[in-house]
């Protein structure tokens, strides 16, 4: 509220004013009422004048505390709704920093407009920093995006063994912008989940059991039906070896030097590789005991040795 001696003072600087153009045009003098009028006009302008800036004040005020008090509620909701739908803890105290900014970058811009500034230089310029800020971490946003993805739908877990990226491994951590492998000799990878979700991943931990595919070379000389024999014998002795399914034994290919056979049994996901390593010995044991060779790739030499001129 505009203080009454100041208006006094301005309204007596206007009536000097007023004397100084009478005195020019010729006016020598100022009626008494002119004077009563232009101060009843400074008045009442300088007192709506503070009070628009008053009621203003006090509309930006109010739209900025109960605007960010709803971002506030809104931001709680969306937290609690993503807790609830047991979304990954990072992905959720990332989105909720994320909206709650959002929000009250909104509700800042609405109480600016209430002072009566144009906010529409701000939306522009907030639009143009967002639009740089995204050119330059382009790559960012789209590990961000995949790691979002990731999240959501899940193709793969934390403890999973995959083949993703040109790469293997355990998975220890999805976070979000990349992915971290543990490799069966205990390295780590951490992989960009753009890399991730950009081409085939391949995750064997999905299914609870396992084929493994076993190629074995038996001589042309040696008994077929006998080295089948010793091929079931061996699996029948490892009890990680599943009934169901039922593994398979059969002829594959008339070879070169060897007549080979595949060897197909089927196990739990995590026996695999121990029966992959001892059914392989296991089985050039057994081959051993009953005289069959294994072929193998060899070349035979011919020396032919000429006369004597």
């Amino acid at each position: 509220m505009p203080d009454s001696n100041n208006v006094s003072a301005g309204a007596e600087q206007a009536v000097e004013t007023i004397k100084v153009i009478d005195a020019i045009s010729g006016i020598n003098e100022v009626d008494a009422s002119s004077i009563d009028k232009m101060l009843e006009f400074t008045k009442e302008w300088a007192l709506s004048s503070g009070l628009d800036w008053a009621v203003s004040i006090l509309s930006a005020l109010l739209v900025f505390y109960i605007g960010r008090w709803v971002a506030h509620l809104l931001t709680n909701v969306l937290t609690k709704v993503m807790k609830k739908r047991n979304v990954d803890p990072s992905l959720v105290s990332f989105t909720h920093s994320l909206a709650n900014a959002a929000l009250v970058t909104f509700v800042a811009i609405a109480a600016i407009g209430q002072l009566g500034v144009q906010t529409t230089s701000f939306v522009a310029i907030i639009g143009a920093a967002g639009l740089a800020v995204g050119l330059a971490l382009q790559g960012s946003l789209s590990n961000f995006a995949a790691g979002v993805l990731m999240i959501i739908f899940r193709p793969i877990k934390v403890g999973d063994f995959v083949e993703a990226a040109g790469t293997a491994g355990i998975v220890e951590d999805i976070q979000i912008f990349a992915t971290t492998l543990i490799t069966p000799d205990n390295k780590t990878i951490i992989v960009p989940n753009s890399a991730v979700t950009g081409g085939n991943v391949t995750n064997y931990s999905t299914k609870p059991t396992r084929r493994i595919d076993f190629e074995f070379g038996v001589a042309y000389d040696a008994d077929l039906k006998q080295s089948r024999e010793i091929f079931k014998a061996v699996l029948e002795a490892d009890p990680r070896i599943l009934k169901d399914p039922e593994y398979t034994i059969g002829v594959k290919e008339l070879a070169d030097s060897a007549v080979i056979f595949v060897v197909r049994p089927w196990v739990n996901s995590g026996d695999y590789w121990g029966v992959f390593f001892d059914i392989t010995e296991n089985t050039k044991v057994a081959l051993d005991a009953a005289n069959i060779g294994i072929p193998f790739p060899q070349m035979d030499v011919h020396l032919h040795k000429e006369g004597a001129a």
